[in-house]
């Protein structure tokens, strides 16, 4: 059976609620529009959280919108810009399943098709609610004809056209559960990447904060090969805010402590520690999963350095004391998991490596002693590995070969390359 993927547009495909934002648009000169944008936002947000029908919410948007055709086109200008960042990085998954990817939404085509068709959307695929203008070009209603504009609009709508197939579900409000409540969808995902509404996901199959993990979870072809959601970030101290939000909005799950907890040591992907902390050997060299640290001071007497190379952590830290490490840091940090840059390390060799495209990058940390390259290329070798470009750089007992390659190859590659005498750690990138 064929995989469907029933995909909500407001506060899903892009970050924000149309409605709301084109009340901005439209109110923008009305005495009374800071009462009236509150009125919209507790419409919507009443109905995402089940508290009132979605023909209530529906027709109270719209005769407060006071809006045109002219306000439309600023909309659909402001939404392009505004889709979520985990939709705009997977286009190519939208180009591979245009017959099967479908937005079903409580919005309006007007704006919703030339958001979503640049993102190989078929217009056959979108269903939504339509304007009723009049000949001013004013909106004055909708068609309330369409299934979509009443209560269990797109349970209705999916009984309507019986898909014989397996249909999974992807949003943030009420009436997307309730496509799970029926019982005419196999499993439905609650989509947090820009609003989390306890109501829906209390009740989700599964809570997604990016669509990079709803395509991870489901095994499909995506634009990264890690979602960074799963990535923990745990940051130990008073660490400056703007360091915090720049992981935060790479999208690493960032957890803010006084002192590194022990039940963070086997999970803690990412470490930002703020100066003064010292950094217990024994849990350090437990912590397993970590591939950096950032220390906002001179890392020397807190963090062994020692223990960090042996078993692959990159380190960071600001030893003269710069005001502008609580940025830099962080982005050194972020770039050697996204790209596997390594500039700036105090224990790695640096390496500033080009972007990645069309391939997968495979990073292999190693104890630099003589002959572990030819065995690296070897693996490459028997395997028929078209090798795109190569790069290599050593300090002390520390080795970091980073090979690009062409995106098809056996898996069994991983597994030898993995199994070489001295690795300490590898992984693969690709975005």
């Amino acid at each position: 059976m064929k995989n469907y993927y029933i995909i909500d547009f407001d506060s899903t495909f892009t970050q924000v609620e149309a409605l709301d934002e084109l009340a901005k648009i439209s109110l923008e000169n009305h005495p009374e529009r800071d009462n009236i944008y509150k009125q919209i936002e507790d419409y919507t947000n009443l109905a995402m959280d089940g508290k009132i029908s979605f023909r209530e919410s529906l027709a109270g948007r719209v005769k407060l919108l006071n809006a045109n055709k002219s306000h439309l086109d600023k909309l659909v200008s402001q939404l392009k810009k505004k889709v979520s960042r985990s939709f705009e990085r997977n286009k190519e998954f939208f180009k591979e399943n245009s017959d099967t990817a479908w937005i079903v939404s409580g919005g309006f085509k007007e704006f919703i098709t030339p958001v979503v068709t640049p993102y190989h959307i078929k217009k056959e695929n979108i269903y939504a609610n339509t304007f009723k203008f009049d000949e001013e070009g004013n909106i004055i209603g909708y068609d309330e004809t369409n299934p979509l504009s009443d209560e269990g609009g797109k349970v209705k709508l999916l009984k309507e056209l019986n898909i014989a197939g397996r249909i999974f579900g992807i949003g943030d409000g009420y009436s997307d559960f309730q496509l799970k409540e029926s019982g005419l969808i196999e499993k439905f995902f609650a989509f947090t990447e820009n609003i989390a509404r306890k109501s829906v996901t209390e009740k989700a199959d599964h809570i997604t904060p990016s669509f990079d993990e709803f395509l991870y979870v489901n095994d499909l072809p995506r634009a990264i090969s890690y979602p960074k959601n799963r990535i923990l970030c745990l940051i130990i101290g008073d660490v400056p805010e703007i360091a915090v939000h720049i992981l935060k909005r790479d999208g690493f799950s960032v957890r803010i402590k006084d002192n590194f907890e022990e039940k963070y040591t086997k999970d803690v992907g990412l470490l930002l520690v703020a100066d003064g902390i010292t950094i217990d050997d024994d849990q350090l060299a437990r912590a397993d999963k970590l591939k950096t640290i950032g220390y906002l001071g001179d890392a020397k007497a807190h963090i062994s350095k020692k223990i960090c190379t042996e078993k692959g952590i990159v380190v960071f830290d600001d030893k003269k004391n710069k005001k502008r490490n609580s940025e830099f840091i962080p982005r050194r940090m972020a770039d050697f998991i996204n790209n596997g840059d390594t500039y700036m390390s105090r224990n790695f060799p640096n390496l500033i490596l080009p972007k990645l495209t069309q391939a997968h990058r495979l990073l292999h940390i190693h104890k630099n002693v003589p002959g572990i390259m030819a065995q690296i290329n070897n693996a490459y070798a028997e395997n028929n590995i078209n090798i795109i470009s190569q790069f290599l750089m050593t300090k002390g007992d520390i080795g970091y070969a980073v090979t690009d390659i062409h995106t098809a190859y056996d898996k069994k590659l991983i597994k030898q390359l993995k199994q070489i005498d001295n690795t300490i750690k590898f992984r693969i990138l690709y975005k």
